[in-house]
């Protein structure tokens, strides 16, 4: 009984850490593209401060290979909001990150604490993995 117990929560604690891993894995995915949008809107905010205020700048739209021509303190405010909302959103996500990051320890946690409770079980899961 106790065995069928254990086998049961080793299957529900694995579940928990894939999907743990998953959602980790998902929002170190999104911080390296938050990151990659501030870098843009960084290096283009670079490039339009060594410009006069008076000069008319290009400004992509979306994917397409468009342009639209737009004067550069509207292009200089668009990149100035676009740097502040990826700042908060990294935040939002690292703050998520640890969240996850704790879930995945105490998951681990509970998981060596079932297998150090039931040796044999542990004997099983190896035995299945290394056939």
């Amino acid at each position: 009984m106790a065995n069928e117990a254990n086998r049961t929560a080793f299957v529900e604690i694995q579940g928990r850490m894939i999907e743990t891993t998953g959602k980790l894995k998902q929002v170190q995915t999104q911080m390296r593209n938050k990151e990659g949008e501030k870098k843009r809107a960084y290096l283009t905010l670079e490039e339009l401060r060594q410009l006069s205020n008076d000069t008319n700048t290009y400004k992509s739209i979306e994917i397409l290979v468009r342009f639209v021509l737009e004067p550069k303190p509207v292009l200089m405010e668009e990149q100035e909001q676009k740097l502040k909302d990826s700042e908060t959103s990294i935040a939002s996500l690292q703050t998520s990150k640890e969240y996850l990051e704790k879930q995945m320890a105490e998951v681990e946690n509970n998981l060596r604490e079932l297998l150090q409770q039931d040796p044999g079980l542990a004997r099983q899961i190896m035995s299945m993995s290394v056939a």
